[in-house]
């Protein structure tokens, strides 16, 4: 298990939360044939976006992202200040948007979310190869 590597309050964007991915799974990534290293980066890339642009969509903004390997999976935490849990809804046609959580459950080895008084923190496991 690594060290976490966190981001709080403004910090705490898309942007950000992309290069501590980056970060994070650099070492990882090296040891990896390319293909697999590009498609480990892109779905960890793409959970740790759709998580934070859904706090600050409809989680009245991120207060803390993190990223750390953690045994066999790369861990991300995003918390916002909803305590409302994200559902799987139907997308509406010809509308852009509404696939978020579908694909982070889907390329998700396994999902948590914790409840707390100011919000609520989101944990999805990205398996590592």
């Amino acid at each position: 298990m690594s060290v976490p590597e966190t981001l709080e309050g403004e910090r705490a964007s898309c942007a950000g939360a992309r290069s501590v991915v980056r970060s994070v799974l650099m070492e990882v990534c090296c040891g990896l044939p390319l293909n697999t290293a590009r498609r480990l980066r892109d779905d960890a890339l793409l959970v740790a976006s759709e998580l934070t642009s859904n706090a600050l969509q409809h989680g009245g903004g991120v207060t803390s992202f993190s990223a750390r390997l953690r045994g066999d999976a790369l861990e991300l935490r995003v918390s916002d200040r909803s305590r409302d849990v994200p559902c799987t809804s139907r997308p509406e046609r010809g509308r852009p948007g509404g696939y978020g959580w579908m694909v982070v459950q889907r390329l998700s080895s396994r999902l948590g979310i914790e409840i707390e008084p100011g919000g609520k923190t989101i944990t999805a496991m990205v398996a590592l190869p």
